[in-house]
């Protein structure tokens, strides 16, 4: 859509292990949002969302949260390209 943006998220903290994926695949389904989330080696968890900028926004507002398990330290952003189709959960990479 003409309106839709894309979004590169990296959330930092005690992210893993603590259904973080499932917990922001969920909230992407919510909001509209397509893409994928998973876990990286690093101990961090990266997602690309795609959609109308306020569901991104959304999405990245819940990522600064994140399930009540985890404790996030600090969300980083940077603007991506590409379309989606649906929201899926990843292997860690």
């Amino acid at each position: 859509m003409a309106d839709d943006i894309t979004r590169r998220i990296l959330v930092h903290g005690r992210v893993q292990g603590v259904g973080y994926r499932d917990a922001m695949a969920d909230a992407a389904r919510r909001v509209g949002v397509r893409g994928w989330v998973r876990n990286r080696a690093d101990g961090t968890v990266e997602a690309i969302a795609n959609g109308p900028s306020a569901a991104v926004e959304s999405l990245i507002a819940w990522a600064r949260r994140g399930p009540r398990a985890a404790r996030v330290a600090n969300v980083e952003t940077f603007e991506a390209t590409g379309t989606h189709v649906g929201f899926e959960r990843r292997p860690g990479a």
